[in-house]
Order: structure tokens, then C-alpha cells, then sequence
């Protein structure tokens, strides 16, 4: 197994992105597996490096990254060690930090002799799913997509806050369960998602999307409800729906993770993508 672990490249504002890549090296053209995180996510919650071994044991490069505002630095990848930065994140940036993940991708010359770049797939959880969802739509380089519970609309989610104490305060709080860091969304979130809200338009890129899509979507989900999955799946006619009776958001993960093993439901979604992703 070689991987590449914390590379460092350019965001797309003035933070940089650190990269994994998992493969296993044989010289010979490898399709892709890029995997965009979600929110208050990154590259090595929970059991993303064990999925990562796994993509790479079926023949895939693997890539995984963390968004340049997720909050985690360069120096703590796992930490939200930036609040700051946190606060100031939004889904333009994160859609361009995907594109530029996607050129260091094809270009990078450690990659070279290992990759087929007419096989680029795309893997997102959760809000990172919508960001998936977004770029599949303007980048014809996409092959394929497989969403893992995502989120079906970006725009109407904003509707979920208090819109005026909001712009009067210029920023709201979030509770991180885990960490129980009060973590700040700065009113330009709302900004910039009206201002780019034609991009940012979730439906009307699934409408017109013309690849292959996965939709992976747990039954018990309590973050991100089913019915945005189905959402998702009405609207693509080159969709499928695979819900997973009983699975809850990260599908039986957790951060840390102490186990070897992938959880029985994750296990379930690696192996049904890693099919999706290998199928002609």
C-alpha cells in the first residue's frame, strides 16, 4: 500500500488544502476516488483511512482532503484548531477547493504512472455529497458520483436560521457535539450562498446531470433526513437509491474510531460503491 499522506497545495482563497492519497502501486492506469468530507468533517474523522485501504485494495487511487476553511490547519489536520477560518468557510469555496484538488490530481507528476484520467470519480458525504453533487455538474471530466448522505439543497437549508438576529449579530454558533467547541457561521455564509445561488442549485444540476449517481442514504439518518435522498433520486434519471435500513448518518462510525474493522453498515457502503464505481 503506498500513500501520500498531508501534501500540501494551493486553496482557492488563502488557505492551503492538505491531500491523502491511498493506492497501491503497480504502473498501471488507476481509477480515481475523490472524497470530499461534510461539515465540521475532515480527512481523518473517524474511519475515513480505513475506507481509504479499502478503495485501494480494489484498485481505485484514493484521494481525501481537507477543505482549506474546515477549521482543522495544516499543522492540526484533525483539530479545529481555527475557528476562524471555520466561521469564514462557505460552499464556493469548497466547490473551488474541489476543482483544485481535481487539477493537482491529473497533473501531479507523483501520480503520474498510476492513474487513468478518464476514469475521475467523485465520493461526498453528507454536505460534502452536495459539493460532489455541484462540481459533477460543471466539470465534464466527472465520470461517475456516488453521494453518501447528502444533502439535496444548500439554499433552502439557510432558511433553518434566525436570518435577522443573524445579519444583527453577524454571526450564529454551532455546537460541536463531540468537542463541544462553540463554532462560528459568519453571516457571509448567507451571503455568498445567495449571491451564488444559481451554482449553488443542487436540483437543477441532479436534473440535468447526464452521468452515472450512487445515492447512499441511511433510513435512520438524524442529521440529514431520507427524503432528501429520494429528493435527490426524483430528480436524476441516471440515479440509483440504495437506503440502508436502520443506518444513521456516518454509518456506524464515530470519531475516534479505535477499530481494525470497518462498522456492518459501513462496510455496506464501501462495498456497494466500490461496485457502483468498478461497473462499465
Amino acid at each position: 500500500m503506498q500513500t501520500i499522506l498531508n501534501k500540501i497545495i494551493k486553496g482557492s482563497r488563502d488557505k492551503d488544502i492538505s491531500v491523502d492519497v491511498f493506492f497501491k502501486s503497480s504502473k498501471q492506469p488507476k481509477s480515481i476516488v475523490i472524497f470530499s468530507h461534510g461539515f465540521k468533517g475532515f480527512k481523518d474523522w473517524g474511519c475515513w483511512d480505513i475506507v481509504a485501504k479499502h478503495f485501494a485494495e480494489a484498485g481505485f487511487v484514493f484521494v481525501k482532503f481537507n477543505f482549506s476553511y474546515n477549521g482543522t490547519t495544516i499543522d492540526q489536520p484533525s483539530d479545529f484548531a481555527d475557528l476562524e477560518a471555520f466561521g469564514n468557510n462557505n460552499y464556493t469555496t469548497e466547490l473551488n477547493d474541489l476543482g483544485l484538488v481535481i487539477d493537482w490530481v491529473l497533473s501531479t507528476e507523483l501520480l503520474n504512472d498510476e492513474i487513468d484520467k478518464q476514469q475521475l470519480n467523485l465520493l461526498g458525504h453528507s454536505r460534502g455529497g452536495g459539493i460532489t453533487i455541484l462540481k459533477a455538474g460543471e466539470d465534464n471530466r466527472v465520470k461517475k458520483i456516488t453521494t453518501w448522505a447528502a444533502v439535496a439543497d444548500l439554499i433552502q437549508r439557510m432558511k433553518d436560521y434566525n436570518l435577522n438576529e443573524w445579519k444583527e449579530k453577524g454571526v450564529l454558533y454551532s455546537m460541536n457535539a463531540r468537542t463541544k467547541q462553540e463554532m462560528p457561521l459568519y453571516y457571509q455564509l448567507y451571503e455568498d450562498t445567495i449571491t451564488n445561488a444559481p451554482r449553488l442549485d443542487i436540483q437543477k444540476v441532479t436534473a440535468q446531470l447526464s452521468i452515472p449517481f450512487l445515492i447512499i442514504h441511511g433510513t435512520n439518518d438524524e442529521a440529514v433526513s431520507v427524503e432528501d435522498a429520494k429528493l435527490l433520486h426524483s430528480t436524476c434519471k441516471h440515479s440509483e437509491l440504495f437506503l440502508i435500513e436502520g443506518a444513521g448518518h456516518t454509518f456506524g462510525a464515530k470519531h475516534p474510531f479505535d477499530g481494525k474493522e470497518l462498522p456492518i453498515y459501513a462496510d455496506i457502503v464501501v462495498n456497494k460503491t466500490i461496485e457502483f464505481f468498478k461497473t462499465i
